[in-house]
């Protein structure tokens, strides 16, 4: 039976980081099954989901400790099961505007007073293509609840960026689509 690792591992950026991990993962019969990894000032952060099998939970564990004296902090949480996420709609949420204090904190409110989780969150400043002004741009994946109507959450995050003055746009996307998405 296999059991299943979120890592969230966080270091000084440099080569052979996402190496080191895989080696380790690879040498105790894991499968590296999900990531999120990226470069932000100077350091190296990311997530992943991997699956190992139960005889092989402490030595893996062990091994993931012992990169920490190569700089690596991790966090390992384990898991014995693989549930889905429970039924619900996805959507993709796009955001632009002008950048200002809160808005990430005012959008997941908004989410949070509806039952949406927020599965994926990748946030970025862009140039504005005319101006050069930088802009912030934030795209997500969540999921809806089914007993939510759709257009009460519109309304709602349109009233939102009324108010932000941004750009939100929610685009559906199926079950399907998911693997291998990008934001």
């Amino acid at each position: 039976m296999a059991a299943y690792l979120v890592l969230t591992v966080l270091g000084e950026d440099r080569p052979g980081l996402v190496e080191a991990v895989s080696q380790a993962i690879a040498a105790h019969d894991g499968n590296w099954l999900e990531s999120r990894m990226s470069r932000l000032a100077g350091k190296f952060a990311g997530i992943l989901r991997a699956s190992v099998p139960e005889t092989q939970v402490e030595a893996l564990t062990a091994a993931l400790r012992d990169l920490e004296s190569q700089g690596l902090r991790m966090l390992i949480e384990w898991s014995d099961s693989d549930e889905p996420a429970q039924a619900s709609q996805l959507f993709k949420l796009n955001l632009i505007g002008n950048d200002r204090v809160g808005i990430i904190r005012d959008i997941s409110q908004a989410l949070a007073a509806y039952g949406v989780n927020i599965d994926e969150l990748n946030t970025d400043y862009v140039s504005a293509p005319m101006s050069g002004e930088l802009l912030f741009k934030a795209a997500a994946l969540i999921r809806v609840p089914h007993d939510v109507a759709f257009a009460d959450l519109q309304a709602n995050l349109d009233h939102l960026a009324h108010e932000l003055m941004v750009e939100i746009d929610l685009e559906g996307v199926s079950q399907g689509d998911t693997m291998g998405r990008s934001l």
